[in-house]
């Protein structure tokens, strides 16, 4: 057992925004178990809100594609020093690295050398492409914590700890999410249709999908010209970009657009994108976790990819399964439109979201079809035997500590 009157350390960091999200709620939960316990590392204003001590921006490791990552390599090798120095000097307990796995599972490997007790939570995508990154996996975590229950299956093949811990949403949000208590929430008329347009929490995100979402946004206006848009900012940063973006189209098709500020502390913080999902009826996205939030709020959604040619190339080579979207990978086939790269156009986003909005009483036809399956996949992912993530986590110490005893 761990003695709760001693004080842990643990290092966290989280490498965007989702994972801000997720880091929060394993601080709240570790807490409840352990409340002696401090965090630093990386985070944004969700964990720092929980009280974790951020040594530096989140927004720094916050990066998209392989090839757009090499110009920053200096950057992120001086911030990676940096961390493993200070949580030498802190003496850390454990480190739990969330989502980010280019850069964590780099600094777990590190750490786990100097014999300290590592955590990935969020798998990458290693059953997807690039299966031989479970060899390194395993050699810098002591256990991955997964979202998706196949996950598992994969790593005890490899002889690597895991444990399904789900995703938090999965849990908390109800099976049947009412689009009208989102647009309540927002002070939105519930008869006005809305389309949530999710560009993404990155700039080269942004920079790569926002102007065709709201070209897209644009045509659409003019098969439903009563169509409501809304767009949430992860950040400053990004509010500025997509403010620019907005700026540059019509004062009709601005008047159509509200983009929501992000919040800036508190619980709240950071939940922008799932406010503007679940008042909306329609979603159209920058592949992502954002996928995965609209699933568990049961929005249909056409997802939308673009990155730089050089990493599709790679990433084209080198995939192993047939779909990029998680809703789709969960279901075995084709529930949510995928565009990506060169299909990634103004015609296809709008051929693929004109008839989710043909019916705007929203009981019928391709909605349905899609929510229904939405909602079922979301009713598995509860069903599932979930696992504690506080819990898995805390229990390394216990082992750590036997082994000292």
């Amino acid at each position: 057992m761990i003695d709760t009157a001693k004080t842990l350390t643990i290092g966290m960091v989280a490498g965007e925004l989702s994972g801000d999200t997720l880091g929060a709620d394993l601080i709240r939960e570790i807490k409840k178990i352990h409340p002696n316990v401090r965090f630093i590392g990386i985070g944004g204003p969700q964990m720092q809100g929980e009280g974790l001590t951020s040594l530096y921006p989140l927004e720094r490791l916050s990066l998209f594609g392989l090839f757009e990552v090499l110009g920053r390599l200096p950057e992120l090798f001086k911030i990676r020093d940096g961390l493993i120095e200070t949580f030498g000097q802190e003496k850390i307990d454990l480190f739990i690295g969330v989502d980010a796995p280019d850069f964590n599972l780099r600094v777990s490997k590190q750490l786990k050398e100097k014999q300290i007790k590592t955590v990935q939570y969020v798998s990458p995508s290693v059953w997807a492409w690039r299966q031989g990154r479970v060899v390194g996996i395993r050699a810098a975590v002591d256990m991955v914590l997964c979202l998706l229950p196949f996950e598992v299956d994969f790593y005890t093949k490899h002889d690597v700890k895991a444990v399904f811990v789900g995703h938090p949403l999965a849990r908390t949000l109800p099976l049947n999410h009412q689009v009208a208590d989102g647009k309540r929430a927002l002070g939105i008329d519930v008869h006005q249709t809305t389309v949530g347009i999710l560009p993404g929490s990155r700039s080269s995100e942004v920079a790569q999908v926002g102007g065709t979402l709201l070209d897209s946004a644009v045509q659409l206006l003019t098969k439903f010209p009563h169509l409501k848009f809304l767009i949430p900012a992860a950040n400053g940063a990004r509010l500025a970009q997509i403010k620019a973006l907005v700026a540059a189209q019509s004062l009709t098709v601005q008047q159509a657009i509200q983009v929501l500020e992000p919040e800036e502390t508190g619980a709240l913080a950071g939940s922008t994108g799932r406010r503007v999902m679940a008042a909306s009826d329609v979603v159209m996205l920058a592949s992502g976790t954002a996928a995965l939030e609209a699933l568990l709020l049961g929005r249909p959604m056409v997802v939308v990819a673009r990155v730089h040619w050089l990493t599709y190339l790679f990433v084209r080579w080198m995939i192993k399964i047939p779909y990029l979207s998680l809703p789709n990978i969960l279901a075995g086939h084709m529930v949510s439109p995928e565009l990506i790269q060169s299909k990634a156009t103004v015609g296809n986003v709008v051929m693929e979201m004109t008839p989710l909005l043909a019916d705007q009483t929203f009981s019928s036809g391709a909605w349905k079809t899609q929510h229904d399956e939405l909602c079922s996949i979301h009713s598995r992912l509860q069903s599932e035997n979930v696992s504690s993530a506080a819990a898995a986590v805390l229990s390394l110490l216990e082992e750590k500590t036997d082994a000292t005893v």
